[in-house]
């Protein structure tokens, strides 16, 4: 495809990043937004005033709208980077065909009224074609691209010229790309490396040090491999950056949103209270139901999740967060 037209679909900073990675080589992105404020603060100011401010936008590269099916309809790869708890709720708006478009998802959750990946989700709700659908993952924190530092992507699709292409146009400077076919294994692994990035804030809140989160992080990778593994077996090497890199920047970082979530909850915030404190979004409050759901289905074959299990019994059912992981850390190796 000579010279494709890009859409984002989203506001928050991830999306934001990515606008401003295709930025450095489009002439012009589609970008959707459902807040009107917010479209007319960037068209005067020319930054996003709640998520990366200090990006600086050329009002000549960006087309916002409020109404998605105008994005839809004028772009030829479409990239999702709304949470997923909101995804159905944005698709429903939804008239125009979405058949001829190639997406790509750079959500790092699980659809909550169909149980499944994003990727998934448009297959099966929309009949998109598989080699039509990609995935971009991490290692990589919007933050970093914001200031420009060195980060790296994955984007994985059945199709290698369509990831290919979007590698292409993501690429710069700070940005480089990687290719995977592993479309369903690195999607998990972007939902996953978010529980346990929660399972490390919280053990953070509690005290606990650096020796224990290293035990930590060892087992997360173990019990993300054994999830994975029963999905979709595939040979992978989930010492890949899309798998341990995604999932240990995300379990250290000072900008990760679900080890700050997470180390709230350790500290003694409720859920409600800790999910009032945060100006965005923690992905991994809604993945923990949807693995713990998703692992409980398979009964007495079901892959060994003590970690996805403490989390689930922490946020979901109420559980101190101080017992738990006493007791979390005696199954851990």
């Amino acid at each position: 495809m000579t010279n494709p037209n890009f859409g984002v679909i989203g506001g928050g900073s991830w999306a934001t990043a990515i606008v401003k990675m295709l930025c450095e080589n489009v002439p012009q992105v589609n970008w959707y937004m459902r807040n009107k404020e917010v479209i007319t603060h960037i068209e005067k100011e020319h930054h996003n005033p709640n998520y990366l401010s200090a990006v600086e936008f050329d009002p000549k590269q960006i087309k916002l709208s409020d109404d998605i099916n105008k994005v839809i309809q004028e772009s030829d790869f479409l990239i999702f980077v709304v949470p997923s708890a909101f995804l159905k709720k944005e698709l429903d708006k939804v008239t125009v065909s979405l058949k001829d478009k190639i997406i790509f998802s750079a959500i790092k959750g699980i659809v909550p009224e169909s149980q499944s990946l994003v990727g998934e989700h448009f297959h099966n709700e929309y009949d998109i074609p598989f080699d039509k659908i990609g995935v971009i993952t991490g290692p990589c924190h919007a933050e970093e691209v914001a200031l420009e530092r060195l980060s790296y992507l994955t984007l994985a699709c059945a199709n290698e010229e369509h990831a290919n292409t979007l590698a292409k146009y993501l690429r710069s400077d700070y940005i480089k790309c990687n290719i995977s076919e592993d479309i369903i294994g690195t999607e998990y692994a972007a939902v996953l490396k978010n529980i346990y990035a929660i399972a490390a804030g919280i053990a953070h809140g509690l005290g606990y040090g650096d020796n224990f989160q290293s035990v930590l992080m060892s087992n997360a990778i173990r019990e993300m491999n054994r999830f994975i593994k029963k999905r979709f077996k595939l040979k992978r090497n989930i010492n890949d950056s899309a798998y341990l890199g995604d999932l240990l920047v995300t379990g250290y970082s000072v900008f990760s949103r679900n080890r700050y979530f997470g180390n709230m909850i350790g500290k003694g915030y409720t859920v409600k209270s800790a999910q009032m404190e945060m100006s965005m979004i923690a992905e991994g409050y809604y993945a923990t139901n949807s693995a713990y759901e998703i692992s409980k289905s398979y009964g007495n074959k079901k892959p060994k999740t003590p970690i996805i299990n403490a989390v689930y019994k922490v946020l979901y059912e109420g559980k101190n967060p101080k017992e738990v992981f006493a007791k979390l850390a005696d199954k851990l190796n």
